[in-house]
């Protein structure tokens, strides 16, 4: 290893992203030094106490192609990076380092203008010296889940329509029961039961009709 391999490797994110930047770099935005007190550890000594942790977070952004217009909604703020450290560090306490900074990491990318990040946190008080992890991810290794404005993720369930040979079916509950084994929300959806229905020759009253007889055949399918 070289020095300048050495000098790379304790660097400052923002150095790292540069050097491994590639011949077409993205533009960047960085958080430096952002200390905040949380409880988070693996050692009975670090439970129940706060302690400091350091964050520096790099983050390489998607060129904005329309003005700016000085307008900060245009653009990935520095406030989106804040909030994601605080919104995990209030989601749960934790024991890892390494698993703050992956869920830091997805929140961030989960963000439309967000391409890479590069994440280092450190402890500040276990000793004269701080102890930390560093990681980079992009894109490209881990899906990216819309955020909502809430800060959860988009859920995408499962939308699964049944014909009315399948409602009537003998094995429907062993289907079901695969359906939801599959650990995904599950919308089930009907359609016209195969039973006469009025006819009303006006095309509003008809829709109701046909609505009503679709919820018949859902209630069927319920029981």
């Amino acid at each position: 290893m070289t020095m300048s391999d050495i000098e790379l490797a304790f660097a400052h994110p923002e150095d790292r992203a540069e050097a491994s930047a590639g011949g077409t770099p993205r533009d960047r935005i960085s958080l430096r030094d952002h200390v905040v007190e949380a409880d988070i550890g693996a050692f009975q000594k670090e439970r129940g106490h706060k302690q400091r942790l350091r964050f520096n977070v790099v983050v390489e952004v998607r060129p904005v192609t329309a003005p700016l217009q000085d307008d900060v909604d245009r653009i990935l703020s520095y406030d989106r990076i804040t909030e994601s450290i605080a919104a995990e560090l209030a989601a749960e306490r934790l024991n890892l380092l390494e698993t703050l900074a992956e869920r830091v990491a997805e929140r961030i990318l989960a963000e439309p203008a967000a391409m890479r990040v590069f994440i280092r946190i450190e402890k500040l008080d276990i000793g004269p010296y701080a102890l930390g992890v560093e990681i980079a991810r992009s894109r490209a290794e881990r899906p990216v889940q819309r955020a909502e404005a809430d800060g959860m993720a988009a859920v995408h369930p499962l939308v699964i329509f049944l014909n009315n040979p399948t409602i009537h079916a003998p094995d429907l509950p062993t289907r079901l029961d695969a359906l939801q084994a599959e650990g995904l929300p599950l919308i089930l959806a009907v359609g016209l039961p195969d039973l006469p229905r009025p006819a009303t020759g006006h095309k509003p009253t008809q829709r109701r009709v046909d609505l009503l007889a679709i919820e018949q055949n859902a209630w069927t399918l319920a029981a």
